[in-house]
């Protein structure tokens, strides 16, 4: 399987900082030109990689959860009936219900893509997704993962996934993204989370009515099926491709 940690591209690297630093007289620090040299060679290899993918469904959720526990089973289910509706499935590259997807998605022959992040406890690459390619900064990693989707789904998960939600919430609000549907899955889970957005949030009027209008929650993957084949009839989910 072509499971790579990104290489550099270093003589592109270097035409593009000679380029740019005579245009806009920039100088950099060692540091910081070797950061922006992994940061391109990030973006790049996200870029080819994603070309012509499509149409594309991110699938965020815990790295924590195991194969015995009830959410991994829903997350294979889940990766399975997006394969088979046509769907390139694209999760965070990793253990867990990102595992549990790519494999769903994996046995019903569909594309199933990871985007890994190197971390300082190693996150493993799960065997499920080709290609796979891992990045090192999270924030194109997010970005990655957000460019090329038609819809995003939220499983079950901590810190990582809430972080994947609001800025996911925040792009749309702000209309940094086409509108398209949120699905968040596990209603129970959810549900604390969304009465503190509607009770602190929109009643204190820090954010619009509108801003949840894209929210939809389900507790199966055929309830996730029927939402997307519906947002498909009703045109709030575009079959894009990678370009």
């Amino acid at each position: 399987m072509n499971k790579t940690k990104n290489g550099g591209t270093p003589e592109r690297f270097a035409n593009f900082m000679s380029d740019i630093g005579h245009k806009f007289h920039i100088n950099l620090t060692m540091e910081d030109e070797e950061r922006l040299k992994v940061i391109f060679s990030d973006l790049l290899t996200g870029f080819s990689m994603m070309m012509d993918k499509g149409p594309v469904i991110t699938v965020f959720g815990s790295s924590r959860v195991t194969s015995a526990d009830a959410e991994y089973a829903l997350g294979v289910e889940l990766g399975r009936e997006l394969a088979k509706l046509g769907f390139t499935v694209l999760t965070g590259g990793g253990p867990g219900l990102m595992e549990a997807v790519n494999k769903g998605a994996h046995d019903a022959k569909g594309h199933s893509i990871g985007i890994n992040i190197s971390i300082a406890d190693e996150q493993p690459q799960n065997p499920y997704a080709f290609p796979s390619i891992t990045i090192n900064y999270f924030f194109v990693r997010k970005f990655l993962l957000m460019k090329y989707s038609s819809a995003y789904i939220f499983l079950p998960g901590g810190f990582g996934t809430l972080d994947e939600f609001f800025e996911t919430v925040t792009l749309l609000q702000t209309r940094k993204i086409a509108n398209c549907p949120i699905i968040l899955v596990g209603k129970e889970f959810w549900k604390g989370l969304m009465d503190w957005i509607d009770d602190r949030l929109e009643r204190g009027g820090m954010i619009s009515t509108e801003d949840t209008d894209s929210f939809f929650f389900a507790d199966s993957a055929e309830e996730v099926v029927g939402i997307i084949e519906n947002c498909i009839d009703d045109g709030t989910l575009n079959l894009k491709v990678g370009k």
